[in-house]
């Protein structure tokens, strides 16, 4: 089962970037000169084209040196071309230069995240939920649930996914860790309601899902799903770790059936 958490990066996606300089118009003020040149570099860096990307962001910190947007985006390069030392001290100036600048912090969390520190990222989410104006907040405390479960608070983890579906009560990703925090809660009524609702939403459920669809059947003592849900597993992902759990709770069960005879 892999969780990530999600770089909400403000990119647009393009087949092409096109640098244009006209002797006939007024030359930019540095401000927008410096804003078309993170523009253009984030459209390079949707293309995976980062050395075009920093040669954009370095004429973007020579117009100014001071605008967090400029490193924040050196730092996506970075972190992109495995220079993880380059791409903290990125994130770490973009922040320091704009301590509410919070689709950067969300962006260093999911960076923290990925190297595993897992209690730096969470302080950092804790940061960005409180950005009540911030458009990706929901986003933002899913990945705070998703930090907290590294870190075993199952408690904390489940009330910001529920902060998630408070906001975005079709988040899919939110409706199953809840469900699956409920079942190993042995609460099935309200497992069931939350699985039922992501099972509305998905046309295809993960392995992982089906998985849990089994736990849940075996839960409520609902055979008939119980085989429904393990036929879809075998069929579907045969070779998932998630298939291989449930084969593995089949052997369990036959030995203990067999020692109490």
């Amino acid at each position: 089962m892999i969780r990530s958490l999600l770089l909400l990066v403000a990119i647009t996606l393009v087949g092409c970037v096109t640098e244009t300089e006209s002797v006939f118009t007024a030359p930019p003020s540095p401000q927008k000169a410096m804003e078309t040149r993170v523009s253009l570099a984030r459209q390079y860096i949707g293309q995976g084209n980062w050395e075009d990307a920093k040669r954009n962001l370095k004429k973007a910190a020579e117009l100014d040196s001071t605008n967090p947007e400029v490193y924040e985006a050196f730092a996506l390069v970075y972190q992109s071309t495995g220079e993880f030392e380059l791409a903290e001290e990125s994130f770490r100036l973009a922040i320091g230069l704009d301590k509410s600048f919070s689709r950067a912090r969300n962006n260093y969390a999911a960076f923290l995240y990925s190297q595993e520190r897992y209690r730096e990222a969470e302080a950092q989410l804790s940061e960005v939920v409180k950005d009540s104006l911030y458009s990706a907040r929901p986003q933002a405390f899913l990945n705070l649930g998703l930090c907290r479960l590294k870190l075993f608070n199952e408690r904390g983890a489940e009330e910001a996914f529920l902060r998630t579906l408070a906001m975005q009560p079709l988040n899919t990703t939110a409706l199953l860790e809840v469900a699956q925090l409920r079942i190993d809660a042995n609460d099935s009524r309200n497992a069931t309601l939350y699985y039922d609702k992501y099972r509305e939403l998905v046309r295809q459920q993960s392995s992982r899902a089906l998985w849990l669809g089994v736990r849940l059947a075996r839960l409520t003592g609902d055979a008939d799903a119980e085989s429904s849900y393990a036929l879809a597993l075998r069929s579907i992902y045969p070779d998932s770790p998630d298939y291989e759990a449930y084969r593995r709770s089949i052997s369990a069960f036959e030995q203990e059936s067999g020692s109490d005879e």
